[in-house]
């Protein structure tokens, strides 16, 4: 069998929202309010769970028309109020993981309301990549966010 090396890349997204760092904060640690905006495929989710604590999980599965299960699970490394996140994901489809990352999003008072940075370290495995994908899907995210919070 080939053995196929892992590869490697980051982002960083920055983002300013009309909102205070608690509640930008509020955002991702709330589980009704985060299931609104985080995840792509919502309308294919069948399940999502969020125990937003440290070394807590969060969950979200989508069942796609043609059959396939898309497994996203996160464990929350590091939580500081309204200050930071830090936590590790993984991807899989069909039970064959993806990709592996690593999300740091730091919190910043600024003019406006809140600068929020968002710095992914992914590991793509056995051939898989998918940077442009999920950069877009990951500024989708936080355009949904920045709506969400908005209506507040």
């Amino acid at each position: 069998m080939k053995h196929t090396p892992c590869t490697h890349t980051d982002f960083v997204i920055e983002r300013e929202f009309a909102a205070t760092p608690a509640a930008v904060f509020h955002a991702w640690a709330d589980p009704q309010a985060k299931s609104r905006w985080s995840d792509c495929h919502v309308e294919h989710t069948t399940e999502y769970h969020l125990d937003f604590r440290p070394f807590g999980r969060e969950k979200h599965r989508v069942l796609y028309p043609d059959g396939r299960i898309q497994d996203v699970e996160k464990v929350f490394l590091e939580i500081v109020d309204a200050r930071r996140i830090i936590f590790a994901y993984d991807i899989q489809l069909d039970a064959r993981r993806l990709s592996v990352s690593l999300v740091t999003v730091e919190f910043f008072a600024s003019p406006r309301g809140t600068r929020m940075v968002y710095t992914e370290q992914l590991a793509y495995l056995d051939g898989h990549e998918d940077r442009a994908l999920r950069l877009r899907g990951t500024e989708e995210s936080f355009d949904r966010l920045a709506l969400d919070l908005s209506y507040q």
